[in-house]
């Protein structure tokens, strides 16, 4: 898939969306506010409750094609939902990051350094070529 190639939304999910960025928990605030919306980070843009294919994703950079969930206490519960919505993101070449609210809520200096280090990762796995499809041989 292109980088600049469109990825489809399910416009149902539209609405649902502007509910989640109008009442954020307090872990999607935190990060919201003082790390992605921070000047580190601005250079990325990254959107909130980002609806991507039949799901919205909690923080999205079109940029790095990565996605930023932030999970609670019921994700572990439905780890085979996540895994199958990681899986389909993937297909689209979206690098999907995780977290968990304790990390954001306790643990924020490491979690903002970690992602520093994640982008860079994502930066030049964006910019490395890509090997060509191999073909069958005759």
């Amino acid at each position: 898939m292109k980088a600049s190639q469109y990825i489809p939304y399910n416009l149902l999910l539209k609405t649902k969306a502007r509910e989640l960025r109008n009442n954020p928990t307090d872990a999607e605030r935190k990060m919201w506010y003082e790390v992605l919306a921070s000047d580190k980070f601005v250079m990325y843009n990254f959107h909130r409750q980002k609806p991507i294919l039949n799901y919205i994703v909690d923080f999205y950079s079109s940029r790095l094609k990565l996605a930023i969930e932030l999970d609670g206490d019921s994700h572990f519960e439905q780890a085979k939902y996540d895994n199958e919505r990681t899986i389909q993101l993937n297909q689209y070449g979206i690098k999907v990051i995780r977290y968990y609210n304790d990390e954001i809520l306790k643990s924020l200096e490491w979690v903002y350094n970690n992602i520093l280090i994640k982008i860079k990762k994502r930066e030049r796995e964006l910019k490395s070529p890509k090997p060509p499809l191999s073909r069958g041989q005759n």
